[in-house]
């Protein structure tokens, strides 16, 4: 087992590869295979946050326009690597100006990242665009549309894409899981989600590496992500707000020093600790907390010690607690 978990990708194992097997993204979908059924599509642009599927859908409308040799009739490319003005005026210009034979009267140039482009790039692929129409269509990829300057976004149809449901994530986990012969806690795929948030990429990336470990458990999801068990943060929360200053630095220092996290980490994870509904927490003591955090957060940006900064931030902590009575 352990052999075939290095071997294999599950990502792209697991990838929808036509229209019918997306998931969650029922409104998009709905719209391209109107675009399928007409074998015609205006310049696309798919905006949303990573790992929501926004490459993955490009790949099976494809599929669906041209059938299982839709290789011959696209270009893939992603604009992280390949970003700069040189490449869109000979790459992709070659690729655009040919004309095609079949039933679909036009080619698709993916550009994958687009919103890493440089703003030369895109002002040459805004002409593109124009002068290849009646042979290519392009389908934009993008973590934030923001990126693309206005003249590329007026000439594509927009999609938005929303981060994936804790059910259809936990459900396709599930399913990859009992066809690999994983054994795994229930609990383990939603704590998967809730370090995820939606990102079904990232999702089957960590089952795989805690696969990997044996049985899949929620310590073992933690362990591979490299972040603390949520239970000890919450438990350094609360000794420092009960007034054992001593006790909190310690179990720091341990969260620390075992999972190897970096001051900026910890900060994070007592972010988002401090707003989970699990926590009960008076509102004004929420309020003062994640305050001082953000503060404690710009310090370390700025390069400040992580030890003598969360040293300092359990310290306000433990004198909140005092001056709001939950502390000794």
């Amino acid at each position: 087992m352990a052999g075939e978990l290095v071997q294999l990708l599950w990502t792209e194992k697991y990838r929808p590869r036509t229209l019918d097997e997306v998931v969650n993204q029922s409104d998009v979908v709905a719209r391209l295979k109107v675009f399928v059924k007409e074998k015609n599509m205006p310049h696309l642009l798919f905006t949303g946050p990573p790992g929501v599927g926004k490459t993955t859908v490009a790949l099976a409308l494809v599929h669906d326009l041209y059938g299982e040799g839709y290789r011959r009739y696209v270009l893939e490319m992603n604009a992280s690597d390949e970003r700069g003005i040189d490449v869109i005026r000979t790459k992709v210009k070659e690729f655009a100006r040919s004309a095609v034979v079949g039933d679909v009267p036009f080619k698709v140039i993916i550009l994958d990242e687009a919103d890493n482009m440089t703003a030369d790039a895109q002002q040459a692929l805004r002409r593109l665009m124009e002068m290849y129409v009646s042979t290519t269509r392009f389908i934009l990829m993008a973590n934030y549309s923001s990126k693309i300057i206005e003249p590329i976004q007026s000439r594509c149809a927009v999609f938005r894409f929303s981060p994936l449901s804790r059910e259809d994530v936990v459900k396709r986990l599930k399913e990859i899981a009992e066809k690999e012969g994983v054994n795994y806690e229930p609990e383990s795929l939603d704590a998967i989600y809730d370090i995820t948030e939606g990102d079904m990429r990232r999702a089957i990336n960590i089952l795989q590496a805690a696969a990997a470990l044996g049985k899949v458990t929620v310590s073992s999801v933690y362990k591979v992500v490299g972040l603390a068990h949520p239970k000890e943060i919450r438990e350094m929360i609360r000794l420092a707000l009960e007034g054992n200053f001593t006790e909190a630095r310690e179990r720091l220092r341990k969260v620390m020093i075992e999972y190897g996290l970096s001051g900026i980490d910890v900060i994070k994870q007592i972010h988002r600790e401090i707003f989970d509904p699990e926590v009960k927490i008076d509102e004004d003591l929420r309020v003062y907390i994640a305050d001082y955090a953000g503060e404690i957060n710009y310090r370390l940006i700025e390069g400040s010690d992580d030890e003598i900064q969360l040293s300092a931030f359990l310290a306000r902590l433990v004198l909140l607690g005092r001056k709001l009575g939950t502390g000794k």
